[in-house]
């Protein structure tokens, strides 16, 4: 199943992308994708009822704005230097263990809106990545456990700050929270349709230039150990969004280093998750 989110900001409502590739809205059964609906099997549930009302349940408009297709998350945790070649262009040895930072979850946005340069920004980056949704709740969960625990995949753009978050004293944080540094979408795709995971390419265009490319079988520390891993610090609530890393082509690897400015255009996919396109405007 693809899970989407449609309609204004905070305003959006529940809906489905089905094979036919109608978007169906389910909002009479479903009152968002949140922490409740993934806790109690939202994703079961909405199954068995879409076999007796799919075809009553109204049709999305073509031109409906496609938000995050969660609700805001009670945490975004992010994998840093988690592809060696990224590690390499950063100046990084790889990591021992997986490296942790989080995301505020209000940077969260839609795969299609715009991109916000922040304030006294100079170097604001891109990386395209695989995003999973935890589906309940966990803590000290073992790896041969660990993909149960998964709700569905998604694509997301850790946007990111380079200044802030190198060169401002502190935690990455200060580089990885400004509002649209966190475009999610355009669906969480469920499990079962997802395929596997660490075989999945991936790329992100600016202006229609090829500046990553990559695939997911060369990400050091897969989708199950990270489960199992982070839970090991944090208890993963259901709804909670973990992005896993991004491969090499950010702009501070460049030589010389490139970043966004108003008017660029970034484009982002993974194979069998969808595609993203943002264009970069100055914060409000």
């Amino acid at each position: 199943m693809k899970l989407i989110r449609f309609g204004e900001k905070q305003q959006e409502k529940p809906g489905i992308l089905n094979a036919a590739s109608e978007r169906i809205d389910v909002s009479a059964f479903v009152q968002d994708y949140n922490e409740s609906f993934f806790a109690n099997d939202g994703v079961a549930k909405l199954a068995e009822w879409l076999q007796s009302n799919e075809n009553a349940a109204p049709r999305i408009p073509n031109d409906a704005r496609l938000g995050p297709p969660i609700a805001r998350p009670s945490k975004i945790i992010c994998v840093g230097l988690n592809y060696s070649d990224h590690a390499k262009e950063s100046g990084a040895e790889v990591p021992k263990e997986p490296v942790l930072f989080s995301k505020a979850s209000t940077a969260l946005s839609g795969p299609y809106d715009p991109i916000e340069i922040p304030r006294n920004s100079k170097k604001t980056d891109w990386e395209v990545e695989l995003a999973f949704v935890i589906g309940k709740r966990a803590k000290y969960v073992a790896e041969t456990d660990a993909l149960s625990y998964v709700a569905g995949y998604a694509v997301m753009n850790d946007v990111s700050e380079r200044e802030f978050q190198a060169e401002r004293c502190g935690q990455w944080v200060k580089g990885k929270s400004h509002d649209t540094f966190a475009p999610l979408g355009p669906y969480l795709v469920t499990p079962d349709e997802a395929g596997n995971m660490q075989n999945l390419a991936m790329h992100l265009d600016v202006n229609g230039q090829r500046m990553q490319t990559g695939n997911t079988n060369t990400m050091i520390y897969g989708v199950r150990m990270l489960v199992s891993y982070i839970s090991q610090f944090m208890t993963l609530l259901p709804g909670d969004l973990i992005s896993t890393g991004t491969p090499p082509g950010v702009g501070f690897g460049k030589k010389p280093p490139v970043y966004l400015k108003v008017g660029d255009v970034v484009e982002l996919a993974v194979a069998g998750l969808g595609s993203q396109r943002q264009s970069v405007i100055v914060t409000e």
